[in-house]
């Protein structure tokens, strides 16, 4: 939710993480291929695969009316319940700490917030010049679509 604040921010990073936890799904649904990558086989992870799959290009299809200048936003239902069922796969297929990487733009943003309040209510000082940190980029002149691009690379 706190990545949400430019246009199409959110929803790549959220389609990579996705597509990244497709395929632990599908390698810990099959018993031959989480042997050979030594991850857990949980039968029956396989169909998440699918699932991540689909939100992975329905968060495309979001992208093509989000992307800058938006016609359409995400808001908090949708970044939240996206947050949600990328959490709940990871859980699933026992692959916690790699969405933690893999979801590490949205951790970078969520700590940015932290510190900025916490500096600022211990010191009176800010860290940065605005929180989540894309805004600290745009306020130092970076264009809007490239600290998009970039946060996407950092993805």
């Amino acid at each position: 939710n706190l990545t949400d604040g430019l246009d199409g921010l959110a929803i790549m990073p959220t389609v990579l993480v996705a597509m990244g936890l497709s395929v632990f799904a599908y390698a810990s649904g099959n018993a031959v291929f989480a042997n050979y990558l030594h991850i857990p086989f949980i039968h029956g992870t396989g169909e998440l695969a699918v699932f991540c799959a689909t939100i992975a290009g329905a968060g495309l299809g979001f992208l093509w009316f989000n992307t800058y200048p938006a016609q359409v936003f995400m808001g908090d239902v949708g970044a939240l319940a996206l947050g949600a069922a990328l959490g709940v796969v990871a859980v699933i297929v026992r692959q916690e700490i790699v969405l933690f990487i893999m979801g590490g733009i949205f951790v970078l943003e969520t700590v940015s917030v932290i510190l900025q309040v916490g500096s600022y209510k211990l010191t009176g000082r800010r860290i940065f010049r605005m929180a989540p940190l894309h805004h600290h980029y745009e306020l130092k002149g970076w264009p809007e679509p490239r600290v998009i691009v970039r946060f996407w690379i950092i993805t």
